[in-house]
Order: C-alpha cells, then sequence, then structure tokens
C-alpha cells in the first residue's frame, strides 16, 4: 500500500486511455479466469468481490456479524452487476463495461479537489496514478 494524492481526473483520464485502462482490467480479468476459458463465473471472483469488504468499508458494519445468507445475497448481486447479460457468467466485455462504470463513479465522488489516500499496490488506482505521474514526468 501507498499513500498518493489524487482527484477525479485521475481516474477518469485513466478510464478515457482505452489502451491503459483495458490492459489494466484485461490483466485483472486473465488473473481471475482460472480455467482460462475467457469467462469469469461466481466461484472465479468470488474472491475479489469479498475483498471488496463492501459492509465492512461502506456501511463500518464487521462481515462477521452479517448472516451468512445475507452476506451471500450482496456478494451475489455484485456478480449480477458485471453478469449483464445473466448467463452466470462475465465474459471480457462485460468485465470492461462494469469497471468502467465503477471507475466513473469513483472519479465523480472524488470530485476536482486533490485528496490524498491510501491505495493497494496493483490496484486501478494505484495503475491510474502512476499513468498521471509518469504523464508528467514526460511533460517535465
Amino acid at each position: 500500500m501507498s499513500v498518493e494524492i489524487l482527484d477525479g481526473s485521475t481516474v477518469r483520464s485513466f478510464v478515457e486511455d482505452e489502451g491503459a485502462f483495458n490492459s489494466s482490467v484485461d490483466g485483472r480479468f486473465a488473473a481471475l479466469d482460472a480455467d482460462r476459458d475467457g469467462l469469469l463465473t461466481y466461484a472465479e471472483m468470488a474472491g475479489e468481490l469479498m475483498s471488496l469488504r463492501v459492509i465492512e468499508k461502506h456501511f463500518g458494519v464487521d462481515e462477521a456479524a452479517v448472516p451468512a445468507d445475507d452476506l451471500a445475497a450482496l456478494y451475489r448481486g455484485l456478480f449480477a452487476r458485471f453478469d449483464r447479460d445473466g448467463s452466470g457468467k462475465v465474459d471480457r466485455q462485460e468485465f470492461r463495461a462494469e469497471m468502467r462504470e465503477v471507475l466513473l463513479a469513483v472519479a465523480n465522488g472524488l470530485g476536482f479537489l486533490p485528496v490524498q489516500m491510501v491505495v493497494e499496490e496493483g490496484s486501478f488506482l494505484k495503475t491510474a496514478v502512476d499513468r498521471e505521474l509518469a504523464q508528467l514526468a514526460k511533460a517535465a
């Protein structure tokens, strides 16, 4: 993890750079695609979805205190957002489309004022920051 300074334009610029965005998202897709069939099942995505710790991070509730059925329903609902055609599997295009929406929502939430935040190495936010820093270094 590292502490970085970013704003909505950092993330938005990354999403709008189709080459950088697709490369990063496709890399994550490939890492999740355990059987290399070009499709993600719930089982393949479950660990990634659960690592988000949505309830704890966004609602301040320890996931251990939430009934297992409720937690499973939450993560199945998140998976359904990715599975846009309802096939039970997520293809690369669906994955890209949902990640684009998620990151643009993050960009809108960050707004235009710079914020300091802790980001994980290898995360999309860290990739966006590193891309912006590389562009600034080239311009200097």
